[in-house]
């Protein structure tokens, strides 16, 4: 395996479990955080004490404040940063980029103004091509104790998706590929939706047909509204998809599903962000789906529910009641004609 030079801009948890993986891996490792302060006590510590407390990192890794130094010294750049600050952080690496150069997007989020997703961001802000995504059920805790798992790399790019095989895949961690950038992308945001609507779910103690109900609800809706933008519906038959799925809306170590369980036990959004450490994107995406739905005409009660609960202040039983009572649908979507289409 050849020996790449790594950079992971974002001191967060998935940020840090990418850089581990790489420095692990035998790989050149540079970790840059904007924070001093988390900045020295990762230098001090070797371990982030700050979100991922008790895991040690590997003795290869570095980590910078100096962001084009950073980059600059680097042949493949992942950009770890939270959507509300990712366009800024990549804007500012520009003077550093080279055309050689490889972005991974591991933000699952969208540009909540813009609708831009992360690879798109990328590709303007940065004017590079060589650009992908990873995304798949990935909770940091689980990877930093080496439990089993795997991520997918979507990139046209055949060398950086073999680029970032060879950087990322060890024992326990196995890199999948596809060239469906939006589809993975999208899965990855969209997903955050729904674990928020799993932890409200399990609030109020709702059974276990309840919650196969969501799921499979929710995997329906998220590629109806994904396929309208230009994705392939079999990403969603993937660990990029269902995977993600499945594992966000089960798992109490997810932001998303923390913020879900604590709207559903009766706290305040105002008190939940306050609350949280780390950016949980699912509310912004809430926010940001329902406006581009409404905008482009697509059907998608459980995005409208939520949005209804958490903003218009509805009750979730009113929710519930008016989505029960809704107009047949299909069961698996695209498998049912079109209206007009019969």
């Amino acid at each position: 395996m050849s020996t790449l030079r790594v950079a992971v801009l974002g001191g967060g948890s998935f940020g840090t479990v990418i850089a581990n993986l790489a420095a692990s891996n035998g790989h050149a490792t540079t970790l840059w955080l904007r924070d001093p302060e988390q900045l020295a006590d990762m230098r001090a510590s070797h371990e982030n004490t700050r979100y991922l407390p008790g895991f040690a990192l590997s003795p290869e890794l570095k980590f910078s404040d100096d962001l084009l130094a950073t980059v600059a010294a680097a042949d493949l750049i992942f950009v770890s940063i939270p959507s509300k600050a990712f366009r800024a952080v990549v804007t500012a690496a520009k003077p550093a980029f080279r055309p050689d150069h490889m972005l991974v997007s591991t933000t699952k989020g969208v540009e909540k103004d813009s609708f831009a997703l992360m690879s798109e961001i990328l590709r303007e802000a940065s004017g590079l091509e060589r650009i992908g995504v990873i995304s798949g059920p990935n909770l940091a805790k689980e990877i930093m104790a080496k439990q089993i798992a795997g991520t997918v790399v979507a990139s046209a790019d055949e060398s950086l998706r073999d680029a970032v095989h060879e950087t990322l895949s060890c024992t326990f961690f196995r890199v999948f590929a596809n060239t469906d950038v939006y589809g993975v992308e999208l899965s990855g945001a969209l997903k955050n939706i729904y674990a928020v609507a799993s932890g409200i779910a399990a609030a109020h103690k709702l059974g276990e047909n309840t919650r196969a109900m969501l799921l499979t609800r929710s995997l329906a809706e998220m590629s109806r509204f994904a396929v309208h933008l230009g994705a392939n519906p079999l990403t969603f038959l993937g660990l990029a998809g269902v995977g993600d799925l499945l594992a966000t809306c089960s798992s109490s170590l997810s932001r998303n599903y923390q913020v879900g369980f604590a709207i559903g036990s009766g706290q305040s959004l105002e008190e939940i962000v306050e609350d949280l450490e780390q950016t949980a994107e699912g509310i912004n995406t809430i926010h940001t789906v329902k406006h581009k739905a409404d905008a482009m005409g697509i059907r998608m009660p459980l995005v409208n529910g939520l949005y209804d609960v958490i903003y218009n202040g509805k009750s979730l039983y009113d929710v519930v009641l008016a989505m029960m009572l809704a107009s047949q649908s299909s069961d698996v979507e695209f498998v049912l004609p079109k209206p007009g289409e019969e």
